[in-house]
């Protein structure tokens, strides 16, 4: 019985979610207009990312992505929801259990280092608060992890300054990777290099997933990216996820028209391959006064009237993936007409 037990635990926990985030809400407080109101940020997201799965986040600018970041790994409090790690409330993670759990690499290179630390320092300098390693160890496992991101034994002692775009954000992933995580989050980690430098990384990336098991949350506006790097991607608009599913299938096939959009509005390599833009019409919201019912019924191009007005679209099964809209997965009372989705 016990070996039985022991066996569908076991099962259970291959099947469980490592990163599981249950109705997160980051809002900020602000002054506007002699009152005070708050940013919705991030306004009831939830997900899940599994071990070894590259999970993407994209969005426009503005829409949540990197505050959802900083929340995932406790940077920033959320006023509500969990976000849980292997089956456990990253609040009851100690400082120095979670540091070995989860990691960030940040979007900008150069103020993400400390200018005033040596590259040594700044690899090692985790190695020396959570563990009980000697100064010849940390340093011997700071100099392999610089070489395994493409750079030298020699930069050890050198600072941040002396070092391109590129090579800063290999110090940034060696620094992320020195404490063996399980799990990283990639905040736009290409975003502030040139195209040449970013192929490099995000293969160096990539193989640094495969050999070392890593679960992964990649954040990017840029969707041909996304269809690269990850294997499935939740969309998200004003605060909110929209759609989510495996990367392919919603590249193929986009239901809501937001994600429709921003596909659409992608550049392709090939010259031969037509698209219909789809130009959307307006400004993107304020997350201070966001509109009523569903976040993007401003601007959507086929909403349903009153019902898209009035009523806030929840997360629905459709065709396999989850979609926030009400064509999509129309409320009682709607016509019939909203069920099917206009052709893409």
């Amino acid at each position: 019985m016990n070996a039985l037990v022991t066996d569908r635990t076991i099962a259970a926990q291959a099947l469980a979610p490592t990163l599981d985030v249950r109705d997160l809400k980051v809002h900020f407080p602000i002054r506007a207009g002699g009152g005070a109101t708050v940013v919705k940020a991030v306004d009831g997201v939830s997900l899940t990312v599994h071990a070894d799965e590259m999970f993407g986040i994209a969005g426009e600018s503005g829409c949540g992505k990197s505050t959802l970041a900083r929340a995932l790994i406790g940077l920033i409090k959320p006023v509500a929801g969990d976000v849980r790690f292997e089956g456990r409330s990253i609040a009851d993670f100690g400082k120095r259990e979670f540091a070995s759990k989860i990691q960030m690499v940040f979007q900008d290179p150069y103020g993400s280092l400390n200018p005033r630390r040596t590259v040594g320092d700044i690899v090692g300098d985790p190695l020396a608060v959570h563990t009980r390693l000697s100064r010849r160890e940390r340093k011997e496992k700071v100099v392999r992890l610089l070489e395994r991101t493409g750079l030298a034994a020699y930069h050890y002692g050198r600072y941040p300054h002396e070092f391109s775009g590129g090579q800063r954000q290999r110090i940034a992933i060696a620094r992320a990777l020195v404490l063996d995580p399980k799990f990283l989050v990639l905040d736009e980690p290409t975003s502030a290099l040139d195209v040449s430098v970013q192929a490099v990384i995000l293969n160096l990336i990539r193989a640094l997933k495969a050999e070392r098991g890593l679960g992964c949350l990649f954040i990017t506006h840029d969707l041909n990216l996304m269809r690269f790097m990850t294997d499935r991607l939740a969309v998200m608009y004003l605060g909110r996820v929209v759609e989510t599913g495996r990367t392919a299938e919603i590249f193929t096939e986009p239901l809501h028209p937001y994600t429709r959009a921003l596909v659409n509005a992608t550049p392709q390599p090939d010259p031969r391959r037509k698209r219909t833009a789809e130009v959307l019409q307006g400004e993107l919201p304020s997350p201070v006064n966001p509109p009523s019912g569903c976040p993007f019924h401003t601007r959507c191009p086929v909403k349903i009237g009153r019902i898209c007005e009035t009523v806030m679209p929840p997360l629905g099964a459709a065709k396999g993936r989850l979609v926030a809209c009400h064509r999509v997965n129309p409320p009682d009372g709607a016509a019939a007409g909203a069920q099917t989705p206009p052709p893409t």
